[in-house]
């Protein structure tokens, strides 16, 4: 029990933390304007938004991404629930993904958005996946995806706490 500041009692659960929030990309960022923005948004996230990087393969096509999955994989916690970002995952709004976020943060496991590099992703990240999700039909630069999904994550956190960065009106 704690008092509300009225006077009266208050009876709230208590909340454990909520888990880490990670984006797992193929290829450096470098110091460029999407290192920037993702900075930016990253340092605005809580709980904090990390980002972990792996290198780019080196092959044929199917060796680079064979190469590339084996390094995510590898960067991905054991009990982490797995967010894959893929065209062919299902696109959500913001309210939408902003919800999904709260029960995949309140779950307690370590969430992880995996970017592939520019082959696309071997079978087994697709598999390892808990959620498939797509940033929509279009093809972004894998640099400016990290950005995109660094925006959402801050702009899903903002919903979810009453923030008014996220503006639903639409005319």
């Amino acid at each position: 029990m704690r008092w509300n500041g009225c006077g009266a009692p208050s009876w709230t659960r208590s909340r454990q933390p909520l888990a880490e929030l990670r984006i797992i990309a193929v290829g450096r960022i470098g110091r460029g304007p999407e290192a920037e923005l993702v900075a930016r948004y990253a340092g605005r996230v809580r709980p904090a938004l990390t980002v972990t990087e792996v290198a780019e393969g080196r092959g044929s096509a199917v060796e680079i991404r064979r190469r590339e999955a084996a390094a995510l994989l590898a960067a991905l916690p054991a009990q982490a629930l797995a967010v894959v970002l893929d065209l062919g995952g299902a696109a959500a709004d913001t309210a939408a993904f902003a919800a999904r976020l709260g029960r995949w943060l309140e779950s307690g496991r370590p969430v992880c958005f995996l970017i592939g590099g520019a082959e696309g992703l071997d079978r087994s990240v697709l598999d390892r996946g808990d959620c498939v999700l797509s940033l929509g039909a279009l093809t972004w630069p894998h640099m400016l995806a990290r950005v995109m999904l660094a925006e959402q994550i801050f702009r899903a956190r903002s919903l979810a706490s009453g923030h008014p960065y996220h503006r639903a009106f639409r005319p």
